[in-house]
């Protein structure tokens, strides 16, 4: 076995690991944490591919924007996680099927004779001067064009659905205004009022009384 396969199992490995704690961890920040170690372990196998660009993006786009956001989101949010994990239990028996099934599923096709994955060699060094970088650009603009496209109309879809989402107004939701911020004057805040001073009189007779 050579030294590339040794890493390979081993980073499939910690993803499997790693991908099983982000379903079980009773922290969602301790699964976040597990699902940026499943990031890290899958741009190792980038690596191994020889495509370092699609690793990097791996770890810049998921692990250093998406993942921060989220544990952000986590971390500010009052999340109830008693109730957030009730019933997890009783659906672990169908998810577990499901699970098994989609196992069984892949490992057929893998198997089959139309995958032919004795046929399959070792990945060829890149020529000199090859970029790795531009042979996917050229594949995404060219050949893959409509998928890639469409991948961006739903992720617009997804962000202007997401922007809807947070603007609906809520009874129980509070918001601040800025526009009515800016307009605000100092009669709107501060009120002036003038009372009337009692007479000196009135006050010592009043201690007087009181004392007696």
């Amino acid at each position: 076995m050579s030294f590339q396969e040794v890493v390979f199992y081993v980073l499939s490995a910690i993803v499997l690991y790693s991908g099983l704690r982000v379903v079980t961890a009773k922290n969602p920040v301790h699964a976040a944490l597990f699902l940026v170690l499943a990031f890290f372990s899958a741009a190792g196998h980038w690596l191994l591919m020889q495509a370092e660009f699609l690793a990097i993006a791996l770890v810049l786009v998921y692990v250093g924007a998406v993942m921060v956001l989220f544990l952000f989101v986590v971390m500010m949010l009052d999340i109830n996680f008693e109730k957030l994990h009730e019933g997890f239990w009783r659906h672990l028996p169908l998810a577990g099927t499901v699970a098994v099934i989609m196992v069984v599923e892949m490992v057929m096709v893998l198997l089959s004779p139309s995958a032919d994955l004795s046929s399959m060699n070792e990945i060829a060094p890149l020529a000199e001067g090859m970029s790795n970088v531009r042979e996917l650009g050229l594949q995404i603009y060219t050949t893959y064009l409509l998928p890639f496209e469409l991948a961006a109309v739903l992720l617009l879809l997804a962000i202007v659905a997401a922007i809807a989402l947070t603007m609906r107004k809520r009874k129980d939701t509070k918001y601040i205004d800025p526009a009515v911020q800016v307009r605000v004057q100092r009669a709107d805040r501060v009120r002036v009022l003038k009372m009337d001073a009692e007479p000196r009189a009135n006050a010592d007779t009043d201690n007087n009384e009181s004392a007696a």
